[in-house]
């Protein structure tokens, strides 16, 4: 048996640009980029090394400011170099996910202490844009159509190894947590899936209250670390 980190990567190797996606939707793939792929790289293999198992939290699909420019689910520029120590070129612009993330993690202990018990994806591991902005992949039944064989296949390779089975989060807790529970309820992966509300919502709609999620968040995760 590998590393978690050699098959963490082995996954992303697996990624390819040729999806065949609707007319006026367009692909997300940063790995095409040597620079994108060293910064991945880099973060794998300093947080996902050894082989310990991980609790898996799955949100929705990757966004342009993010891992569209880091490779890096829920990881902006500014969060990789100022709270994961990785320097990199890469433009620093804030996505409001990875703040929300970022939070979390350092609430947590940090990123060495939380990335050791828990692994961060997506339902879909590329995203998309469409008329210039971010587009989900349950925003457009042709899409999701057109994508849920990806999504399956990503999915089961992610959790072949070093996955613990027993609970998996959806971040996210309306569209994405339903349709986790509907493949899950096909295909068997997990023993339960919970909801948690999506870092975006809660940035964009419920920053008053902000805390209140980070507490949600803290409490429901703490009670599946080792």
């Amino acid at each position: 048996m590998n590393s978690f980190d050699q098959h963490i990567i082995s996954f992303f190797d697996t990624l390819k640009s040729d999806w065949q996606l609707p007319n006026g939707i367009d692909l997300i793939y940063p790995f095409g980029d040597p620079y994108v792929k060293s910064l991945l790289h880099s973060f794998v293999n300093k947080f996902y090394c050894g082989k310990d198992q991980r609790v898996f939290l799955f949100g929705i699909n990757p966004g342009r400011f993010g891992a569209g420019v880091t490779g890096i689910p829920f990881t902006d520029p500014i969060a990789l170099n100022d709270h994961c120590d990785i320097d990199n070129t890469a433009p620093r612009k804030y996505e409001l996910s990875s703040i929300f993330v970022y939070e979390v993690i350092n609430a947590m202990g940090g990123p060495e202490a939380f990335y050791k018990q828990f692994y961060i994806s997506s339902l879909c591991p590329l995203g998309f844009v469409k008329d210039g902005k971010n587009y989900n992949y349950y925003d457009d039944k042709m899409l999701y159509n057109s994508v849920e064989s990806h999504m399956v296949t990503a999915i089961e390779y992610q959790i072949s190894q070093f996955c613990n089975r027993d609970i998996a989060f959806s971040m996210g807790q309306g569209k994405n947590f339903k349709v986790f529970k509907d493949l899950n309820d096909k295909h068997q992966w997990f023993k339960e899936i919970q909801p948690l509300p999506h870092p975006r919502w809660v940035m964009q709609y419920k920053r008053k209250t902000k805390q209140v999620y980070l507490d949600e968040y803290v409490d429901k995760l703490s009670k599946h670390c080792v």
